[in-house]
């Protein structure tokens, strides 16, 4: 009868803890690795919902309905995060094991996911505004690299290292993962 394989041993970090303890809020690098990967899953998202806009409204000219379209994709994105929030996490928050909680670590509501969604624009509100007021498109797109940087980094003054609009919304990000059978 062959030896049964070595029981699997949790590498541990210097201080000799888990190096991503359940619960805890995963750290900054991680959470932006999260935040692009988000932002390629959404082409998918922004492809199908301009696809069924186009169709529905027989668009044939992109700046055509440009206004209102833009309109239904908030509306998308919007249901879309709210819907996978309150479920706990989205798929790219499932690859890196992040999760959105509330602040007693339950799965938050349709309505908290909301609020987040709502909150979690002023990572583009400065480079809208700023577009809206005339600036052109190179000096938005070095000043959304700039804000979002910016953006990230104040976390580290939050307490719990959390992002602000999570504060504000009353929500977490933690790091999870499914036990391992």
């Amino acid at each position: 009868m062959p030896a049964s394989p070595p029981a699997r041993v949790p590498q541990l970090d210097t201080a000799g803890a888990p190096p991503h303890p359940i619960g805890t809020a995963p750290n900054l690098w991680r959470r932006m690795a999260c935040w692009l990967y988000e932002g390629m899953l959404m082409f998918g998202v922004v492809f199908i919902a301009g696809y069924l806009f186009g169709t529905l409204s027989q668009t044939r000219n992109a700046m055509d309905n440009r206004h209102a379209l833009q309109a239904f994709l908030f509306v998308i994105f919007g249901i879309y995060f709210t819907w996978f929030w309150a479920k706990g996490q989205t798929l790219a928050q499932k690859t890196w094991h992040i999760r959105v909680v509330d602040k007693a670590g339950q799965p938050i509501t349709q309505a908290r996911a909301l609020l987040r969604y709502a909150l979690s624009w002023v990572w583009f509100i400065p480079p809208l505004a700023a577009y809206s007021l005339g600036v052109s498109a190179v000096e938005v797109l070095v000043l959304t690299f700039g804000w979002v940087a910016i953006w990230a980094i104040l976390s580290r003054f939050h307490p719990a290292r959390q992002f602000w609009h999570d504060a504000w919304a009353g929500t977490r990000l933690v790091h999870f993962e499914l036990p391992k059978n």
